[in-house]
């Protein structure tokens, strides 16, 4: 799968993994059994026995260990098996891959690359569910379609006008109007103003007409991170178009954390929450709010697989870039660029093995 690997991804949420109960996930096409010890320790193990290759999510978890429950064979948290039912020696390779995963912002995430690279500074800076400053809802959603589709939709918003037409109720000033993009470290941020809110159920408190600021960052692996609030009428012009202190703003100043993880080639799984700042709303209006994005998400799958069946059914598919295109086309630059970095490091590590 043509993705970076030295990255976190999010395998969940953090509150659907309870103690002692394995979770199986396929991320990147490899299957991964995660579970949560009595200490509340999580351990991420390559899902399949050394023995018969079956789900070690199936198992059953004994303290800080997995056993697999087709033939009993046990496993500690660095993937060496330390049991073999009525057999006392344990070959020195019986043992699975591991994976690091960390919990943090109410998600679950996995390290899926070379583990010498690992670093939890690279796990992007969401917010969670748990936040005191937010009152915030979540979810997720299955796609039948590649991860890419899903982070080209969230990189360009002008489809709002036309995709959300029944849900956002953006009016066609987000198609015609170009954001501010600037290339990150690790990402794209995408700024706009949206002055002319006529038509549009974007409004100060959600009642007076105004202006609205928003902000994403989009990250890898596919984390996008996006604030704004509403403010009066002149906001943008009297600021000359730049980015507003949130802290003054009228109202309706929000959070949402999304993240894409590729399960396999066509296959992806979604995970939002959005919600008010504690200051600009309260729990009817987080109800409201998941309730817009719950329609507005499903809009987007549905044309999202459409779009993946239209790729699968045309031999070797080109796309023709327009101008809204400038945030896609630098995040898929710089996952060509980590790709090729990831690559020129393996092949520069030196072999191991017979003939070393």
């Amino acid at each position: 799968m043509n993705y970076v690997r030295n990255t976190w991804y999010v395998a969940g949420w953090a509150q659907d993994f309870a103690v002692d109960k394995p979770v199986g996930i396929t991320l990147l096409g490899e299957p991964v059994v995660i579970w949560r010890g009595a200490d509340n320790v999580l351990t991420a193990l390559e899902d399949r026995c050394v023995h018969r290759l079956a789900p070690l999510s199936l198992g059953r978890c004994e303290g800080a260990r997995l056993r697999c429950m087709y033939h009993g064979l046990l496993y500690d948290r660095q993937g060496a098996v330390t049991e073999i039912p009525g057999q006392d020696v344990i070959p020195p390779h019986a043992k699975v891959k591991t994976y690091p995963v960390c919990e943090r912002h109410s998600w679950v995430w996995v390290w899926m690359g070379d583990q010498a690279a690992c670093d939890t500074k690279l796990i992007p800076p969401a917010v969670g569910y748990d936040d005191p400053n937010y009152i915030l809802g979540h979810g997720q959603m299955d796609y039948a379609a590649e991860a890419r589709l899903i982070n080209d939709n969230l990189l360009d918003f002008s489809h709002l006008s036309y995709v959300h037409i029944n849900s956002f109720g953006a009016n066609e000033e987000w198609a015609r109007q170009r954001p501010k993009i600037t290339p990150l470290e690790n990402g794209v941020r995408v700024e706009r103003w949206l002055q002319d809110l006529s038509g549009s159920t974007v409004r100060v408190s959600y009642s007076k007409p105004g202006e609205r600021y928003s902000r994403y960052d989009f990250l890898l692996p596919g984390v996008l991170l996006m604030t704004g609030g509403a403010f009066p009428e002149g906001t943008a012009e009297r600021l000359g178009g730049a980015a507003p202190d949130l802290e003054l703003a009228a109202g309706a100043v929000t959070f949402t954390s999304q993240a894409v993880t590729p399960l396999t080639e066509k296959t992806s799984r979604y995970f939002f929450s959005w919600g008010p700042h504690v200051k600009h709303g309260d729990a009817a209006l987080r109800d409201t709010l998941m309730g817009i994005a719950g329609k507005a998400f499903a809009e987007d799958r549905t044309m999202i697989e459409a779009q993946q069946r239209v790729i699968d059914m045309t031999p070797a598919p080109r796309i023709m870039p327009t101008s809204a295109d400038r945030a896609i086309t630098l995040f898929n630059q710089l996952i060509a660029r980590r790709i090729r970095e990831e690559s020129n490091l393996a092949q520069a590590k030196p072999a191991t093995g017979w003939g070393t």
